[in-house]
């Protein structure tokens, strides 16, 4: 039996820049989308395109509902999000494509 896998993540153009929240099946195709901007409007427009978190599940709706909540929080509950995972905001698309 094949184990799916969700993530839930959250892109910059830079350092406390703009942030942008997602969800996905597949985070190397979805990042690589938005990074030659294929992604929607707001992170074409802003560049948005630095995999600064992510967090992932084996559960769709786990990841919905995670996302959901991660939107619906406050910029500064995100900022901790990413300053936990990632203090340096470091694109980490380069390193989960390794």
């Amino acid at each position: 039996m094949q184990t799916n896998q969700y993530y839930v993540y959250i892109l910059t153009s830079k350092k406390n820049g703009p942030l942008y929240t997602g969800v996905t099946g597949d985070l190397m195709k979805r990042v690589y989308e938005h990074k030659h901007g294929l992604g929607g409007s707001f992170t074409g427009r802003y560049k948005i395109n630095k995999l600064v978190y992510y967090e992932d599940t084996t559960d769709i709706e786990s990841a919905i509902i995670r996302e959901k909540q991660i939107k619906g929080g406050s910029r500064q509950k995100k900022i901790d999000l990413i300053d936990a995972m990632n203090p340096d905001w470091e694109d980490l698309y380069y390193k989960i494509i390794k």
